[in-house]
């Protein structure tokens, strides 16, 4: 099982460098590759103890942050060594202050993994949310380097709890502990024997917090939403889009008290900005587009085609479309539910356990075509009960969740200390 674990390694590899003259993320990765030991060489210069995190993209950065910046207050004498798999997660975070160093992550190969544990030379490994490599924690252990995995989420149908998937099951058992979201997740663990487990909630609600808190007024967007209800819609697909594109023709052209503001996923396809923007004909104005002579309160949709304001724009909103559902899985809903305002979203968010606790309290409500789409939205801005009750919900519900990076920092600290 461990040689065709290493094939399938082998050929992950092979196909990204088949795909790289036609996918530019698949271009970005090998780039990064290119010298990664070389690189890593160079960057680490002294003998300074590391700890080394890993995040697959932003989305698990952004749980790993609050840990992160918690360790580098309390132990300052230890650098940090962030690295991501995705393209997209370290293009987006590469100047990220709170790291010593970013690089990406070296392929699993037995051979990568030997060399790179011999430059960083880590004094703890954190796996962030999921990301189990075979090698890279098989020779974490084998080197006595403590092991930790934090707001993890396991769920039955995965390879570990196969009948099939005793092999990698073991995989588990080399962790020093894993703090799990929910509690479904520990009696999972601990069904198949592993002790060394706790929930300790999801980091990402400390890492929202800290968002809100910070959150900054957007001098554009203040003069744009000014006395109007204004629906968010965060990181939009061509297929979220076109639902609000049908309800805005369809229900709120003579509405002027409510209003759009749109954040694509993805701004860097100027086609697509500009279609966007064109299907809502002179109701739209693109946010890179604005001057000083718009005048914006005229204005019925802002496509923010800009990144790093999301986050920000939210605080703006009456309620918030979360994008993703019609795909591989919605993004991210606790920054919107965050500021208590209730979220929509897609069919495809079962992955997801602060959606499912959410729609379950009726703060959160998933959507599976444009007429349910159609009917969510008309409940929420005409039942005024219905909608200060589902606010209620998502403001207690982030309240409720706070403080799991404080009892990781605190479970962990005989090490810290130690080293």
């Amino acid at each position: 099982m461990i040689f065709l674990y290493n094939l399938a390694i082998a050929l992950l590899y092979a196909g990204i460098a088949m795909a790289a003259p036609f996918n530019r993320k698949a271009r970005k990765l090998l780039k990064g590759h290119r010298r990664l030991f070389y690189q890593l060489r160079q960057a680490i210069r002294d003998d300074a103890p590391i700890l080394w995190f890993h995040a697959a993209s932003t989305g698990e950065f952004e749980q790993g942050r609050p840990v992160m910046e918690e360790i580098r207050k309390l132990y300052p004498h230890y650098k940090i060594l962030l690295t991501f798999f995705s393209p997209s997660g370290y293009e987006a975070k590469k100047n990220y202050a709170g790291a010593d160093y970013i690089f990406y992550m070296p392929f699993d190969f037995s051979w990568n993994v030997r060399r790179f544990y011999q430059i960083v030379k880590p004094r703890a490994v954190f796996f962030i949310k999921y990301e189990f490599w075979y090698n890279f924690i098989h020779q974490a252990s084998q080197a006595n380097i403590p092991i930790y995995c934090f707001s993890a989420i396991f769920r039955p149908n995965q390879f570990f709890f196969r009948w099939y998937g005793g092999w990698y099951r073991k995989l588990l058992f080399r962790f020093n502990f894993i703090f799990v979201q929910n509690k479904s997740s520990e009696n999972l663990l601990k069904q198949i024997g592993l002790q060394q487990v706790e929930v300790c909630g999801d980091t990402r609600f400390d890492r929202v917090a800290q968002i809100a808190a910070a959150s900054k007024h957007l001098p554009a967007i203040d003069t744009f939403a000014r006395q109007s209800r204004v629906i968010i819609a965060g990181s939009s697909w061509p297929a979220d889009e076109s639902l609000l594109i049908k309800y805005f023709n369809e229900k709120l052209t003579e509405n002027p008290s409510i209003k759009y503001i749109i954040v694509p996923h993805e701004v860097d396809d100027e086609k697509h900005m500009n279609e966007l923007a064109g299907a809502f004909s002179s109701s739209a104005i693109r946010y890179s587009r604005i001057t000083p002579e718009h005048n914006l309160s005229s204005y019925r949709v802002l496509i923010v085609d800009v990144i790093g304001i999301l986050s920000s724009v939210y605080r703006y909103g009456y309620l918030a479309y979360i994008g993703g559902g019609f795909g591989k899985g919605i993004h991210n809903i606790l920054e919107a539910a965050t500021y208590g305002i209730p979220v929509i979203f897609g069919p495809r968010f079962q992955k997801f356990q602060e959606a499912v606790d959410l729609t379950e309290r009726k703060g959160a409500f998933a959507i599976k075509d444009y007429k349910h789409f159609a009917q969510t939205l008309d409940l929420l801005l005409n039942d005024e009960k219905v909608y200060q009750q589902a606010c209620q919900v998502c403001k207690n519900y982030v309240q409720d969740n706070l403080g799991s990076t404080q009892k990781i920092v605190q479970k962990i600290q005989p090490i810290l200390q130690h080293s």
